[in-house]
């Protein structure tokens, strides 16, 4: 893969907090240069990259519901790296709509927003990418981060559930359309992370509860899945291409 002195050109999307920013952090950290694809506040974007170990990182602001706009940003992060060597599929919606409580106008809102980000924004992400990465011919990773959610299913969050499971299927199937151009391309699952955005789903009682979901009684922390991300990126990840791994604490096993 497309590894040099320089470190590899690395996006990722939704980077700005939480596990993505855990994700940026990691390559940064490994001396690659990070475009970090977010929809940033005024004034913000500077404080990102500052955050960043190293140089040549760089901000690229898109609404993953905007498919132009996604493909501006990808060439211009593209552009400013010099090339795209990994791509971090991270950003992602989850808010609670359970069928039983929410009214019809609702239930559609959330099912739009949340397939256009965490489904169709990935997408269209991966088809810019791919046009980078094809054009210079030296392979590349692309990651996707999915969620247990995929296999057990989330009735309280049904639209993610779904949204996660048709990244499953879209990961697969890109890991053989692309094997020809040498872009392995596989995915994460993890369960309950401790960010910001499930800040108040890990309150007590209910955290409580979602923590001893796994045996080791607590949920994940941002770098450890930051750092599952990090290896099927890498240059030895190759034979990982359609992989979906879980880091969930052993809350939810499949077979």
């Amino acid at each position: 893969m497309g590894e040099n002195v320089r470190g590899r050109a690395v996006l990722v999307t939704g980077a700005a907090r939480g596990i993505g920013q855990a994700i940026a952090k990691r390559f940064a950290a490994a001396g690659d240069r990070v475009a970090i694809l977010d929809k940033v506040p005024a004034g913000v974007a500077g404080d990102l990259v500052a955050g960043l170990e190293g140089s040549g990182h760089v901000v690229v602001e898109a609404d993953l519901l905007d498919a132009e706009a996604v493909r501006a940003a990808v060439d211009s992060g593209a552009g400013q790296l010099g090339g795209l060597d990994v791509v971090v599929n991270n950003a992602g919606i989850f808010v609670a709509h359970p069928i039983t409580e929410v009214d019809y106008a609702t239930w559609q809102k959330h099912w739009q927003a949340t397939l256009g980000v965490n489904l169709v924004g990935a997408a269209n992400v991966t088809w810019c990418a791919v046009e980078h990465m094809r054009r210079q011919g030296r392979g590349g990773r692309i990651v996707n981060v999915s969620s247990r959610g995929a296999f057990r299913g989330e009735p309280e969050v049904p639209a993610y559930g779904a949204s996660k499971a048709a990244v499953n299927s879209l990961t697969q199937s890109l890991a053989i359309a692309l094997a020809p151009d040498r872009i392995a391309v596989s995915a994460v699952a993890p369960g309950f992370v401790a960010t910001d955005m499930t800040t108040d789903w890990l309150k007590p009682p209910g955290g409580d509860e979602i923590r001893a979901q796994s045996p080791f009684g607590r949920v994940a922390e941002p770098g450890e899945i930051a750092a599952g991300v990090f290896y099927l990126a890498s240059a030895e990840a190759e034979w990982a291409s359609g992989t979906i791994l879980d880091l969930n604490g052993a809350s939810y096993l499949r077979t």
